[in-house]
């Protein structure tokens, strides 16, 4: 089941200038490792969409880690590649329930 990481504050802009508040997801695989992903919610209240997977870490504790360590870069970028292909089958719905 995904859980929630870490919430981002700043507002986040695409390339067609919508902005989206930013969420960082992670979930235990089947394998034992945990799986990070990133979640935009657009500020007008259009549907969620997530990032492919961002990161595989050994444990929750590492992947709470990474999400800590996020930049605005590196935010503006997983936006960009969130919008730009469908999230790969496997990850969770995105935590707000709208569809990816």
């Amino acid at each position: 089941m995904a859980e929630l990481l870490a919430e981002f504050s700043t507002p986040i802009a695409s390339r067609n200038g919508i902005f989206y508040t930013a969420r960082a997801c992670g979930a235990k695989a089947a394998d034992g490792l945990w799986h990070g992903w990133l979640e935009f919610t657009p500020v007008d209240g259009r549907l969620a969409i997530c990032s492919p997977r961002e990161t595989t870490q050994p444990n929750r504790v590492d992947t709470e880690y990474w999400a800590g360590g996020l930049t605005l870069v590196y935010l503006e970028g997983a936006l960009q590649r969130a919008l730009d292909g469908p999230a790969p089958a496997g990850l969770s719905a995105p935590l707000s329930g709208h569809a990816r």
